[in-house]
């Protein structure tokens, strides 16, 4: 069962990638989807992040209102470590069920957890290969403008509040450079998978 991470900066073509391994057959574990799920109402991660940043924070149905949460912790560094301290040890629970449920399901199974913040808090787990979709900041930002209607402001700030492009390729096993054509990510793509399914994915 390789266990293999996939990382990358905001708007970074990650889930490209993501996509065309699950088309070869990978079963792909979404880190942001495990997010949400585990912030559910009704969760207790959701409670303990309403004591923590307040009521404020929860829409008018008792979901988690994102854009208020982010509001509190965009730009304060404490405030951030305070959501992370709650949030990412029930996201790393639910990812080791979903890995042992994968492998239950097939032993043989290619994993692939599609993770954005594996500098900040998964980088010392057992990964066989570490994957990191990498594109420069200016075209990550450009692509932000163009693609989900940011101002040019708003995306280099979001671009910039992640971590440096030199910490995520220092850990890379395996970099897809996304900067060119899709065509070109799907090739460099594709020659990850035949390294996959071929068994090679020693670090």
């Amino acid at each position: 069962m390789p266990l293999i991470a996939l990382t990358g900066g905001i708007a970074a073509g990650k889930s490209t990638i993501a996509r065309r391994l699950a088309e070869r057959g990978a079963v792909v574990v979404d880190a942001d989807a495990i997010v949400r799920d585990v912030q559910a109402v009704g969760s207790p991660v959701l409670a303990e992040i309403a004591r923590a940043f307040g009521a404020d924070v929860l829409a008018a149905d008792g979901a988690l209102d994102r854009s208020a949460l982010g509001a509190r912790v965009f730009g304060d560094p404490a405030a951030l470590a305070t959501l992370n301290a709650i949030v990412h040890p029930a996201v790393r629970a639910e990812s080791a069920r979903r890995f042992a449920e994968a492998h239950a399901g097939d032993p043989d199974a290619v994993i692939v957890y599609d993770v954005p913040l594996l500098v900040e808090a998964r980088v010392d787990d057992p990964w066989d290969l570490i994957v990191v979709a990498d594109a420069p900041a200016a075209v990550r930002a450009q692509r932000l403008v163009e693609e989900r209607g940011l101002s040019e402001a708003d995306a280099a700030a979001r671009v910039a509040s992640q971590v440096d492009d030199d910490r995520r390729r220092a850990i890379a096993d395996v970099v897809i450079d996304t900067s060119g054509s899709m065509a070109q990510t799907l090739a460099q793509t594709e020659r990850l998978w035949e390294r996959l399914a071929g068994g090679s994915v020693s670090r």
